[in-house]
């Protein structure tokens, strides 16, 4: 998946505004700019569309965490340069405070029932025997049962 849809799925997800935007951005001591906000959010044929490189995702994800969970004393989690679905999957999982229970009735909502075990895959590290590798279809169906569930207003 590329990031400027994911960046896009959550904004809508929680209805966030520009501001709110750039304020998250904040929480992980990063600044940025309306126009460059307004950018990631277009449609990638708009010719002022620009796309939303590994490490803003990341930033906004560190960030999101912070607004969701509150931000932690001291340095704050360096933003890593390369995202993998499992990193992104993680990163809502930690933000949104899921246990893997809710993961599985969100994963249910978007009509993709897994197994525990499958679910717990995904997220172990990279080198373990049972890691698997978060496709973009798994990772699509997660936004959309956030999407389900945390504005239902939407089906």
């Amino acid at each position: 998946m590329q990031n400027n849809d994911i960046l896009r799925r959550i904004r809508y997800t929680f209805d966030l505004s520009d501001s709110k935007m750039i304020a998250v951005f904040g929480l992980a001591d990063h600044q940025v700019t309306r126009a460059q906000v307004s950018d990631w959010l277009k449609k990638d044929d708009d010719e002022a569309f620009q796309k939303c490189r590994d490490i803003h995702l990341a930033i906004f994800l560190n960030g999101l965490i912070n607004d969701k969970r509150g931000k932690k004393e001291g340095p704050q989690p360096r933003p890593e340069k390369r995202l993998t679905n499992n990193m992104i999957f993680m990163k809502l999982k930690i933000a949104l405070n899921l246990k893997a229970e809710e993961v599985l009735e969100i994963m249910d909502l978007a009509g993709f029932p897994m197994s525990k075990h499958e679910l717990s895959a995904f997220f172990r590290k990279p080198g373990h025997k049972h890691y698997r590798e978060c496709k973009d279809q798994m990772l699509r169906n997660f936004l959309k049962g956030i999407q389900l569930k945390y504005r239902p207003d939407t089906n």
